[in-house]
């Protein structure tokens, strides 16, 4: 299954307490399971610097990485980007088969 990762910024207007983050990613997560039941959930952080979190999961589809994206966003005062990832090792066996230059 394709894999993805995400970065997010969350507006500062949308969180009135720590704990609102808390609450808001219940939410998120509820939709997500909800709408996207074939995402499969890999890893979150808390990062510092312009994004405030970096997720990684699975998903069949570009489709349905966008169904994340776009639930994300419905939630409001988020601003998430996702790229298509490629495991490191199959990176090197995809460039291993191309032809030398």
């Amino acid at each position: 299954m394709p894999k993805f990762v995400m970065v997010t910024q969350v507006e500062p207007e949308a969180v009135r307490s720590p704990h609102t983050l808390e609450e808001l990613e219940r939410k998120v997560m509820d939709s997500i399971h909800s709408e996207c039941p074939q995402v499969k959930w890999l890893e979150s952080y808390a990062v510092l610097g312009r994004f405030d979190y970096l997720d990684i999961f699975d998903a069949p589809s570009m489709e349905d990485a966008m169904k994340v994206s776009t639930l994300i966003r419905s939630h409001g005062h988020a601003h998430p980007e996702v790229w298509p990832a490629t495991e490191w090792a199959r990176f090197k066996k995809l460039i291993h088969a191309m032809p030398a230059a």
